[in-house]
């Protein structure tokens, strides 16, 4: 459970994976699905966040996100909301009031990217990604949203600091082929989120599991029934020593400990709110 209370998968961290297999990328939650019945819906309240990115991506259900810059808006089926939070910001995303009035299926992922060292204190930054602005690409049997990086000839509009590939990959029928090429440096893995799908020459992985990839430059997959649906993730490793406490991810106890101390002390916002232009409409609930 995080948050209020809302359910969440949590392929990794876990005692079974390596950081330095998922570096640059330090956490992964799959958020319900869950049906909430009307006026029962869970957030997470005002929290903050520093030294990393986190990237909140909607498969159903509304959230309704504030945060210390300024911005505001509502995120929908399919839209992504990707936060530098960077020397610090503070925000909370919960239920939209129309989506908890009318309650119903709740489900999305967020990801946490981590910084590098030189540029954990940059100033705190947002991207509003609205669904009709993910480019999508259609292949023989397959569809493919590029949540960021490059996929065939479509390029996301996201603007990362770690080189990443975010893809999000849809199989429509059994036995579809479909592969992937990225720079060998790159950490890569897959997380299915629905169906069965058998990546490489033998790994088999169902709903909720989590599929690593070795050396190598070329991601393959087959799926092995019809709706086959997982998130792909490779990154450029960053290879700098981590700690963390909770939301704060820093490279040296010394900056952790600042961190929570001026959390508390109510210095820990070093930069001032700006109204972003590129928030979502706030829709009245009737």
């Amino acid at each position: 459970m995080e948050g209020e209370g809302f359910p969440v998968s949590r392929p990794f961290p876990s005692p079974h994976i390596q950081n330095t297999q998922t570096d640059p990328f330090l956490m992964l939650d799959h958020m319900g699905p869950v049906d909430y019945p009307p006026n029962e819906a869970k957030g997470a309240p005002w929290h903050p966040h520093r030294g990393f990115e986190t990237v909140t991506y909607m498969l159903q259900g509304e959230f309704l996100h504030q945060d210390s810059l300024g911005n505001k808006g509502i995120l929908r089926p399919g839209d992504i909301q990707w936060m530098t939070a960077g020397s610090g910001i503070i925000h909370h995303e919960v239920p939209s009031p129309c989506y908890k009035k009318r309650g119903g299926i709740m489900e999305g992922f967020q990801l946490w990217i981590n910084l590098p060292k030189h540029q954990k204190m940059i100033p705190p930054t947002y991207q509003d990604v609205p669904k009709d602005k993910i480019p999508i690409f259609q292949g023989d049997g397959y569809e493919v949203k590029v949540i960021a990086g490059t996929f065939q000839d479509k390029s996301s509009h996201t603007q990362t600091i770690v080189p990443i590939h975010y893809l999000d990959v849809h199989l429509h029928s059994q036995g579809v082929h479909w592969k992937h090429r990225v720079p060998s440096s790159y950490n890569c893995f897959a997380y299915v989120y629905r169906g069965s799908a058998r990546f490489g020459e033998v790994e088999t992985a169902n709903t909720e599991q989590i599929v690593l990839f070795g050396e190598g430059n070329l991601i393959e997959a087959w799926s092995l029934g019809t709706d086959v649906r997982f998130l792909v993730l490779c990154g450029e490793p960053i290879r700098d020593p981590i700690a963390q406490y909770g939301p704060f991810v820093m490279n040296t106890q010394e900056e952790l400990q600042t961190a929570i101390r001026e959390y508390h002390s109510n210095s820990f916002i070093k930069h001032s709110a700006t109204f972003s232009s590129k928030t979502s409409a706030i829709e009245d609930c009737q």
